[in-house]
């Protein structure tokens, strides 16, 4: 059974001592991954702009004059073109994202097809849609769509700060629907949106709280596009976007955590901290939907610096049961004991 935490209790991981925080969440991390395996996705906008919401972060809704151009629906052909494409330079998930409010059953037959196009080519599928009907949810669980993504975004007290369009049990309720459908769930926040760190505490107590938490948790850093209304947001210090990876894998140690959006403004330095602080999943390409992402050459030349391999290409190098058996040994702890000894 996953422990149900506290506000309290989440707010004396952000109160830790920054440095035994890592030490834990690495610890923890070691418990449940090997520390060398990195999950690779790559995520395309397969329909772009337009978006009737109002999400104060996003070049994508219509309300904002970003000068993005908005286009329609993809065709399937294009997508798995782009799938192929990733798959060739080493990503073992595909995640397709549209700017919807939620899609309509028009469109379902060419998401089904783009589906089971990409699960064909051997990869996980992961989409990004909006709110989904029970029944649209069943129907991409029976294409063979592995993951969805809806992140909760920020925590409940401060989410209408963000966001007046879609409520957050309607976030919650998509969730459900989608566990229900038998289909993964990838959930997260953002951070740097003027949250406080209360709020910070709220969206993770909210994550790791559910009923299963999610598979993956990706924890974007705000990227601030001109024309929004967070445009001039203060920046994020890395090390508080590093403490909250941190306590995303101690509360969470099981899931896969991202990190997601930002990472084109982020120092290798920062970048290899989030993951010593159990960071083991990054969205791989040049653009993430509509903002800028690292180039691939660049990754794999981070990888290299810290010894990180692609999960999908990890079986052959340093992953030895001997390896593995003594790594158990060597860092070895108990999770439960930690979250009693956390002050």
């Amino acid at each position: 059974m996953n422990k149900q935490w506290t506000l309290p209790e989440v707010r004396k991981l952000f109160d830790m001592p920054f440095l035994e925080l890592m030490f834990q969440a690495q610890q923890i991390h070691r418990k449940h991954f090997n520390s060398r395996q990195i999950q690779v996705s790559t995520l395309l906008s397969i329909k772009t702009g337009a978006c009737p919401e109002d999400c104060k972060y996003c070049p994508q809704s219509a309300r904002y004059k970003t000068g993005l151009e908005s286009e329609r629906l993809m065709e399937v052909e294009a997508v798995l073109k782009s799938a192929r494409q990733a798959k060739a330079a080493g990503s073992s998930r595909f995640c397709m994202g549209a700017a919807w409010k939620n899609p309509n059953d028009r469109d379902m037959p060419y998401l089904e097809k783009m589906v089971q196009g990409v699960k064909a080519l051997g990869m996980e599928t992961c989409m990004t849609l909006g709110t989904l009907e029970s029944h649209q949810a069943t129907r991409l669980a029976k294409a063979g769509l592995d993951f969805y993504n809806h992140n909760l975004d920020t925590s409940p007290e401060f989410y209408s700060s963000i966001i007046t369009t879609r409520s957050y049990k309607e976030r919650l309720d998509t969730l459900d629907k989608v566990r229900d459908a038998g289909i993964k769930v990838c959930s997260g926040g953002i951070i740097g949106l003027g949250e406080s760190v209360t709020d910070r505490a709220g969206l993770l107590l909210q994550l790791a709280n559910l009923p299963n938490p999610p598979e993956s948790v990706p924890i974007n850093m705000l990227v601030k596009v001109k024309g929004t209304p967070l445009a001039d947001n203060e920046d994020v210090d890395p090390f508080d976007f590093i403490r909250t990876i941190a306590i995303a894998r101690v509360m969470m140690p099981k899931s896969y955590v991202r990190l997601s959006a930002g990472r084109e403004q982020m120092s290798e330095q920062t970048q290899a901290m989030c993951f010593m602080a159990g960071a083991n999943s990054i969205f791989y390409g040049c653009r993430l939907l509509t903002t800028p992402n690292p180039e691939q050459d660049k990754d794999m030349q981070l990888f290299d610096k810290l010894g990180l391999l692609p999960e999908s290409n990890t079986t052959t190098v340093g992953d030895s049961e001997q390896e593995h058996h003594l790594q158990e040994q060597l860092l070895r702890s108990d999770t439960e004991h930690f979250y009693n000894a956390a002050p």
